[in-house]
């Protein structure tokens, strides 16, 4: 898989830049589950509705021990606007760097719509236990029960 880690490997340690001026990596989490999200866009209805299904179920991650974090290659302040508007919960993480997090687990890819070629995220996430393994990834997510779901192996883990 071209050096990508599937499961049993580990996420590649790259920071990213919080909405409040900070940074987090993957190894911040070690210790505590971590569901990591990558979607394409902040205020987009796909985005917005898998952002507010994580939201929701954000307690019961937490009785888990479970952390969550959204991430996008949207700026900080979009991801800050995001959260106001629709009262997130849940972390976000931008990940505009070119050699980021996402470019680096190759979910950041050319995708095509309407014969036009762009570059863009593929929505994929990643449940990684609390040795920092990745336990189970979800590839091209389809946003409706995915919260759930994936609570729901998180907490099997």
């Amino acid at each position: 898989m071209n050096g990508i880690p599937g499961v049993g490997g580990t996420l590649p340690d790259i920071a990213m830049e919080t909405p409040d001026g900070g940074q987090v990596k993957p190894s911040d989490f070690k210790g505590r589950k971590l569901v990591i999200f990558f979607y394409p866009k902040d205020n987009t209805p796909g985005c917005t509705a898998e952002a507010k299904d994580f939201t929701a179920l954000k307690d019961e991650f937490d009785k888990a021990n479970v952390a969550l974090l959204g991430v996008s290659k949207d700026s900080p302040r979009k991801h800050l606007n995001f959260i106001e508007k629709h009262d997130l919960k849940i972390p976000l993480a931008s990940d505009a760097e070119a050699s980021g997090l996402s470019d680096a687990l190759g979910i950041w890819t050319e995708k095509q719509m309407y014969g036009k070629t762009y570059m863009g995220m593929v929505r994929t996430t990643y449940l990684v236990d609390e040795g920092g393994k990745i336990a189970r990834v979800w590839n091209k997510v389809k946003v409706k029960g995915h919260a759930a779901e994936v609570l729901a192996e998180a907490k099997a883990l």
